[in-house]
């Protein structure tokens, strides 16, 4: 039996056997790693690595009332306490290059402390989530993260703050404008009880579903990155806090502002803003939510288990516990878990995942198996060679994860005329209102102001940032969806040029199955009757051509 000891890698907390040849010293002590990522994240700072995972374990030990404490240093042949790796070591932990295998109970949203960017501005990262400081767009965890569910946490968010909105925007619409269209509003209320309910409504629509745009376009303004959402929350506080003035002081509004002896309102139009750019960036998240089901497609071709070869005996583990070296059985009819060298056994592997070919490959001692593939009819024995991100299958959702992100070289013109644009809306904005009061009609106060707040809200440059990145994801994501790999946004803006496809083989157009496209007789001999005959020959056999036939 093995004398090795397990220790906790400090970057990602997975458990790794000391006897792997990933190590790193630090302060006079020896570190071991689950991947050459982990390794070189450590060696770029390790006195933060390690202060970083005793922030984790202090915290993971006070939500479950662990007493003991300490870094995560290597565990040595007496090792002990929480870093010490028994039999269930592996849940202290998330190996940071996990594959899609995490079992059911450990799916769950994105991690907190993943790196996230900007997919328009990718220069832009940070631990965690949060907003874009140049666009206000939402970020996105720039790594793909296997065990995360597909439950979007930010979709959810949104959509429940954008559903109320809509449900106290409706009624403020009928108070607002209903005369407008015949509705005598004005029989069931007073001015003032109209002012004061349409404040009720129109608050929590503007303070609490708006509240994220309200904070992306404050940041615009500290940081001087001015965005769409500056624009918004210009033109939708201008109208909110001006109705406010009316409600609680209307003696302070000059009577150029007055509609029919009146101040006006314009409660309803900050909501329906605020209700309106709610409505887009759930568009937008929903696109994105879809656009990343490809990505979880590609994921799921892995298994969630393998079946590990000990001194003990065999075990089932989940796919994130499965380390370079260890042995694996696959038996027949099942995915390959890791990349791998078979040891011993001989089976025919159908790779038609990786290239498109039906027919399976066949495999002996010696040769290379790629996770994802599915065992046809022996066992195998394999060696893991590749695990988590190291695998062909976790770099290939990688690329498409970094092909969802990438620019076009048109978004280069997008930014420069996106830069000058919204100066640009402000001052026609203060000009607007300067014309209408000069020039307008009565009440011109009334007049400017509206048209002001208009020029502002239409403006808003959603088209001009999104337009680009969101056509760019969902092109790439559906691309994946039907097996075509597309490098990056830049290869789609050339392909529009493209007149001629060179296919370098058949695998590439096939649908990865064989299929009987004509039958041809001799003799007397019907159709019919030499598909029934061969399908009776062929119906227990597991071959594709086989296959074919009987279908």
């Amino acid at each position: 039996m093995s004398t090795s000891v397990n220790a906790i890698d400090p970057v990602c907390g997975m458990v790794v056997s000391t006897d792997t040849q990933r190590t790193a010293e630090f302060d006079g002590t020896d570190y071991y790693f689950c991947s050459d990522s982990c390794v070189t994240k450590f060696r770029a700072d390790p006195a933060g690595v390690i202060a970083a995972r005793a922030e984790k374990d202090a915290a993971k030990q006070q939500a479950t009332t662990v007493t003991s404490v300490g870094l995560p240093h290597a565990a040595g042949p007496h090792a002990t306490g929480p870093h010490a790796a028994g039999p269930h070591a592996a849940a202290q932990g998330d190996c940071c290059h996990a594959s899609s295998s995490a079992t059911s109970d450990r799916k769950r949203d994105a991690r907190p402390d993943a790196v996230y960017t900007c997919p328009m501005h990718p220069e832009i990262e940070q631990i965690g989530p949060g907003d874009c400081p140049i666009c206000g767009m939402d970020l996105e965890p720039k790594f793909v993260d296997p065990t995360a569910s597909g439950d979007d946490a930010q979709y959810r968010y949104m959509t429940r703050r954008f559903w109320v909105a809509v449900a106290l925007s409706l009624p403020l619409l009928v108070i607002a404008m209903g005369a407008m269209v015949g509705v005598p509003v004005g029989k069931w209320l007073t001015p003032r009880a109209s002012g004061w309910l349409q404040f009720v409504l129109a608050t929590p629509v503007v303070f609490w579903c708006g509240w994220p745009l309200l904070v992306r376009g404050v940041k615009s303004f500290w940081s001087w990155n001015l965005n769409m959402f500056s624009l918004i929350a210009v033109g939708s506080l201008a109208a909110y806090l001006f109705s406010v003035v009316v409600v609680l002081v209307p003696s302070a509004i000059p009577a150029a502002f007055y509609e029919h002896g009146v101040p006006p309102l314009y409660f309803e139009a900050a909501a329906v803003i605020i209700t309106l750019v709610l409505m887009g960036q759930v568009l937008e998240l929903r696109a994105r939510h879809q656009t990343g089901g490809a990505i979880r497609e590609l994921m799921q071709l892995a298994p969630e288990t393998a079946h590990r070869i000990t001194a003990d005996g065999e075990e089932e583990i989940a796919l994130d516990r499965v380390q370079v070296g260890d042995q694996l059985r696959i038996r027949p009819g099942e995915k390959v878990p890791v990349d791998g060298s078979v040891q011993s056994g001989s089976s025919s592997i159908d790779e038609s995942m990786l290239t498109g070919e039906p027919v399976p490959v066949e495999k002996r001692a010696g040769d290379k198996v790629t996770g994802g593939t599915v065992n046809q009819t022996g066992a195998l024995v394999i060696e893991a060679v590749g695990v988590g991100n190291d695998t062909v299958l976790s770099r290939i959702v990688q690329m498409v994860a970094d092909a969802q992100r990438s620019r076009a070289p048109i978004q280069k013109l997008v930014d420069v005329v996106a830069r000058y644009f919204v100066p640009a809306v402000i001052v026609s904005s203060v000009m607007a209102f300067i014309g209408w009061w000069l020039f307008g009609p009565e009440p011109q106060l009334a007049h400017a102001f509206v048209a002001a707040v208009a020029v502002l809200i239409i403006a808003c440059p959603c088209a001009l940032g999104l337009a680009t990145p969101m056509s760019v994801m969902v092109g790439v994501g559906r691309g994946a969806k039907e097996g075509v790999l597309i490098k990056d946004a830049g290869v789609l803006e050339t392909l529009e040029k493209v007149d001629t496809i060179v296919v370098d083989k058949t695998g590439t157009l096939t649908e990865g199955r064989p299929e009987v496209t004509a039958v041809h007789t001799l003799d007397d001999w019907q159709d019919a009757d030499v598909i029934q005959l061969a399908a009776a020959v062929e119906s227990q056999s597991e071959h594709p051509l086989a296959q074919s036939i009987v279908r």
